[in-house]
C-alpha cells in the first residue's frame, strides 16, 4: 500500500482548508446576493411562484431518485475488493450523490432569489452593472461550492485512505455524476416542455409576447430554467469537477506515486483561489457589454492560474523522472523532466478552456456571422432558419472536437509515447481547465437569472422601457454564457471520459495480473474477449454499440421532451379556449396546473435514460468482454463529443438568432420572419438544454460504470472461477433493462399520441 510522507499529508490537509475557505466566501457573496431590493410587491408575487414551482419540483425528483440511489449503494457491496475498500467506495458513492443533489438544490434556491432582485435594480441609472453583478456573483455562490465541495470530498477520501484512495473515490465520482445526469435529465424534460408549449401557442398562435401573464405556461418555463439551466447545470458541472479529479489521482498514483496522488489537488485548489479572483474583478464598466466584463474576469483568473500551476509543479515536484515510482524507471533514461510535463499539461487544458470559450461565442454570439446568417434566413422561412442552424452546428461540432483532439495529442506528445505518462497528462489538462470552474459556473448561472429577471419584469410591467433594454441585453449574454459554458463542459467530459478509459485499461490489466496462472489459458472466444485491437470485430461491435447508445439516449430525450410539451400545448390551448376571459386579462390562468404537468412528465421520463446509461455498459461487458467494453467507451465519447457540440451550439444559435429579430431586425416581433425564428428556436431549446447538455454527465456515468465493473467481468470471464452461463445471465438482464426501458418509452408514446387524438377530434366536435 502506497503511503504518503508528512509533507503531502500537509499539502492535502491545506487543500482541505482552501476548501473551507471557498465555502465561506460563497456565503459572503451569497449574503452581497440577498442584500440587495426585492422590488415591487408584483414581482414578489411572480418570484414567489417561481421559487414554489421549482423548489416542489427538486424535493420531488429527490424523493424519487433516492430509490435510486439506496439500490446502487447496496449494489456496491457486490462488486469484488476488500471490504474496506467497498464499505468506503459505498459510503463515499452516497456523499458524491449528496454533494452533487446539495449543488443542484443550492443553485435553484439563490437564482430564484436573485431573478427579482436582477429585475428590480434594471431601472436604475447603473441598472446594467447592477443587474450584471448581481447576476453573476450568484453563480458565483454556486461555483464557489462547487470547488469547495469537490475538493474537501477529494481530500477528505485522500486523508483517510492514503494509497488506496482511487478505489474509493471511483465511488465518489459515480455518485457525483449518476445524480448529475437524472438531474439534468429531468431539468432539461421540464424546462423544454415548459418553454417550447409556452412559445408555440403563446406566441406562434395567439401573437403574444414571451412571457406575457397571460400565458399558462410562463411560471412553468422560467421555473424550468431553475431546475434545468441552474439546478441542472450546477450538479453536471461539479461531477466534471469530481470526475477529473478521480481520473487524475488514480492515474497520478499509478504513473508518479505519491506525488501523482497529491499534484493533482494542489491545481484546482489553485484554482478556487484564482476563482475568488476571478469573480470579485467582474465588472461591467459603464456601457460595455457584460460579455465583455465576463470574459475579462475569465482570461485573467485564467492567467494566473497558469502562472500559479507552473510554480507549484516546479516547486512540488523533482527534476528527473529517475526520482518518481511508477514509470519513472521507463522515462529516467530520457532526459525529461517530470515540472515541465506536468506544467505543460495544465497549461494545455487552461489554453484549451480559453480557446473553447472563444470559439463557442464566436459560433453562438448575438454580434457573430453564424448567428447574424441564421437570422438573416428567417426572412424565406422556418425551413431554413432550422437548415442553417443545423449546418452551423455540425460545423462547430468538427472544429471544437478538432480543439480537443489537438490538445489530447500534445499531451501525448509530452509524454514522449508513454500511454500511462500521457493518459495522466490528459487527466492533469482537465484539472487545469477546471482551474477556472468557478468562473464557469458563475457564467452558466448567469444565463437563467438573467432570463428569469426579464420574465419577471414582462409579467410585472414594473421595469421601464431603458430597464426592459438592459435586462434583453443581459438575456442576450446569458444566451452566449450558456453555450460557453456547455462547450467547455463537454471538453472536461472528453478529458475526463479519456482518462478514465485509460483507468480502465489499468484496472483491467491489474485485474488480470491478480488471476496469475488462472487467466494462462483461457481459451480462444476468452482471449478474443480480452482483446482491445480495433480491427478485431468483436472490438468494432462494442465502438458502434457505443456511439448508437448516445444517439439513442439523445433521441429518447427529445422525444421525451416532444411529448411533455405536446401536453403544456393541450393544456394551454384548453385554459384560453374554456376561459376567454384570460385574453382580456380578467381571468388569471392556472398557473400551478401547467408546472404540476411539467413534473409529472419529466419524472416519469427520468427512467429510461437513465436505466440505458447504467445498463448498457454492464450488458457489453458481461456480454461480449473487456476488449468489447473498451471499443464501447471509445464510440461513446467519439460520438458523445460531435453530438454534444452539435446540440448545444445549433441550440444556441437559434436562441440568439431569435433575440436579433426580436431587437428589431429583418421585420421585427410580430413578423413572418419573427415566427419563423422562434419555430427555430423551439426545435433548439431540447437541443440545447436537455439532450446535449446530458450526453456530458451520460459519457462519464458508463465509463464510471465499466471501471467499477471491470475486475468481474475478468473474473467471470478467464478467471479459475469463470462461469459462461452466470456472464450471459448477467448481461442478459442488463440487456433487458435497457432495452425493457426503451419499449416502455414507446409505449408510453402511443398512449400519448391517442389522448393528443382523442382531444383533436373533442376540439373537432366542440367546433
Amino acid at each position: 500500500m502506497l503511503t504518503l510522507g508528512s509533507t503531502s499529508l500537509t499539502i492535502v490537509a491545506g487543500v482541505a482548508a482552501i476548501a473551507v475557505a471557498c465555502l465561506v466566501f460563497a456565503i459572503v457573496l451569497r449574503r452581497q446576493v440577498l442584500a440587495a431590493s426585492e422590488g415591487t410587491q408584483k414581482m414578489q408575487e411572480i418570484a414567489t411562484a417561481i421559487q414554489e414551482g421549482a423548489s416542489a419540483y427538486l424535493h420531488r425528483q429527490f424523493k424519487t431518485l433516492a430509490w435510486f440511489v439506496a439500490i446502487v449503494f447496496l449494489l456496491l457491496f457486490l462488486l469484488p475488493g476488500e471490504t474496506g475498500i467497498k464499505v468506503g467506495r459505498s459510503a463515499f458513492f452516497l456523499l458524491g450523490a449528496g454533494f452533487s443533489a446539495a449543488i443542484g438544490y443550492l443553485g435553484m434556491w439563490l437564482a430564484t432569489r436573485a431573478n427579482v432582485r436582477v429585475a428590480a435594480v434594471a431601472s436604475a441609472p447603473d441598472g446594467r452593472a447592477a443587474g450584471a453583478r448581481i447576476a453573476f456573483r450568484t453563480g458565483g455562490v454556486v461555483g464557489m461550492c462547487v470547488v469547495g465541495l469537490g475538493l474537501a470530498g477529494a481530500a477528505s477520501v485522500v486523508l483517510i485512505y492514503r494509497g488506496d484512495a482511487p478505489a474509493v473515490l471511483e465511488g465518489f465520482g459515480f455518485g457525483a455524476a449518476l445524480l448529475a445526469m437524472f438531474m439534468r435529465v429531468g431539468g432539461g424534460i421540464f424546462t423544454k416542455a415548459a418553454d417550447v408549449g409556452a412559445d408555440l401557442v403563446g406566441k406562434v398562435e395567439q401573437g403574444i409576447p414571451e412571457d406575457d401573464p397571460r400565458n399558462a405556461a410562463t411560471i412553468a418555463d422560467n421555473v424550468g430554467d431553475n431546475v434545468g439551466d441552474c439546478a441542472g447545470m450546477a450538479a453536471d458541472l461539479f461531477e466534471s469537477y469530481a470526475v477529473t479529479l478521480v481520473a487524475a489521482l488514480i492515474l497520478g498514483k499509478a504513473a508518479f506515486g505519491e506525488q501523482g496522488l497529491v499534484f493533482p489537488l494542489i491545481v484546482p485548489a489553485i484554482g478556487a483561489i484564482t476563482a475568488v479572483l476571478g469573480i470579485a474583478i467582474t465588472r461591467v464598466r459603464g456601457n460595455e457589454s457584460g460579455l465583455a466584463a465576463i470574459n475579462r474576469g475569465f482570461y485573467i483568473s485564467a492567467l494566473v492560474a497558469a502562472a500559479l500551476s507552473v510554480l507549484a509543479a516546479f516547486v512540488y515536484l523533482p527534476a528527473s523522472f529517475a526520482d518518481l515510482p511508477g514509470i519513472g524507471g521507463e522515462l529516467a533514461g530520457n532526459g525529461g523532466d517530470p515540472r515541465v510535463v506536468a506544467a505543460g499539461a495544465v497549461l494545455i487544458g487552461i489554453v484549451l478552456a480559453g480557446v473553447i470559450l472563444w470559439l463557442t461565442g464566436y459560433f453562438t454570439g448575438t454580434t457573430s456571422k453564424p448567428t447574424l446568417h441564421v437570422a438573416r434566413t428567417s426572412l424565406t422561412g422556418a425551413a431554413t432558419v432550422v437548415l442553417s442552424g443545423i449546418g452551423i452546428g455540425f460545423e462547430s461540432a468538427v472544429y471544437t472536437a478538432g480543439i480537443i483532439a489537438a490538445a489530447i495529442c500534445a499531451a501525448f506528445l509530452l509524454s514522449g509515447g508513454s500511454v500511462l505518462l500521457s493518459l495522466f497528462l490528459i487527466a492533469l489538462a482537465g484539472c487545469g481547465l477546471l482551474t477556472t470552474v468557478g468562473v464557469i459556473v458563475a457564467m452558466d448561472t448567469f444565463g437563467p437569472v438573467s432570463d428569469n429577471a426579464q420574465g419577471i419584469a414582462e409579467m410585472s410591467g414594473d421595469v421601464t422601457p431603458e430597464g426592459a433594454q438592459v435586462l434583453t441585453d443581459l438575456d442576450a449574454v446569458g444566451n452566449t454564457t450558456k453555450a460557453i459554458t456547455k462547450g467547455i463542459a463537454i471538453s472536461t467530459a472528453v478529458l475526463a471520459a479519456t482518462a478514465l478509459f485509460g483507468s480502465y485499461s489499468d484496472t483491467v490489466r491489474t485485474s488480470i495480473a491478480d488471476l496469475g496462472d488462472a487467466a494462462a489459458n483461457p481459451g480462444q472466444i476468452a482471449t478474443a474477449m480480452m482483446a482491445y485491437d480495433i480491427i478485431s470485430p468483436i472490438t468494432l461491435v462494442g465502438v458502434i454499440l457505443g456511439g448508437a447508445t448516445v444517439f439513442l439516449f439523445s433521441g429518447l430525450l427529445i422525444d421525451a421532451v416532444t411529448r411533455a410539451a405536446g401536453a403544456i400545448v393541450f393544456e394551454v390551448r384548453r385554459q384560453f379556449r374554456e376561459n376567454p376571459g384570460i385574453m382580456t386579462g380578467e381571468v388569471r390562468p392556472e398557473y400551478a396546473r401547467v408546472v404540476d404537468i411539467c413534473t409529472r412528465d419529466s419524472l416519469r421520463e427520468l427512467a429510461t435514460p437513465g436505466l440505458l446509461a447504467a445498463s448498457a455498459p454492464i450488458a457489453v461487458g458481461f456480454g461480449l468482454g473487456v476488449g468489447p467494453l473498451a471499443g464501447f467507451l471509445a464510440g461513446a465519447i467519439a460520438t458523445g463529443v460531435l453530438m454534444a457540440v452539435f446540440l448545444a451550439n445549433a441550440g444556441g444559435a437559434w436562441d440568439n438568432a431569435k433575440k436579433i429579430v426580436e431587437d428589431g431586425n429583418f421585420g421585427g416581433k410580430n413578423s413572418p420572419a419573427h415566427e419563423a425564428v422562434v419555430i427555430g428556436d423551439t426545435v433548439g431549446d431540447p437541443f440545447k438544454d436537455t439532450a446535449g447538455p446530458a450526453i456530458n454527465p451520460l459519457i462519464k456515468v458508463m465509463n464510471l460504470v465499466a471501471l467499477l465493473i471491470a475486475p468481474a467481468v475478468v473474473a467471470v470471464s478467464v478467471g479459475a472461477d469463470a462461469n459462461t452461463t452466470l456472464r450471459l445471465a448477467i448481461a442478459l438482464v442488463a440487456a433487458s433493462v435497457a432495452f425493457g426501458s426503451v419499449i416502455w418509452s414507446r409505449l408510453h408514446a402511443a398512449k400519448v399520441d391517442l389522448q393528443a387524438r382523442l382531444e383533436q377530434e373533442a376540439a373537432h366536435l366542440r367546433t
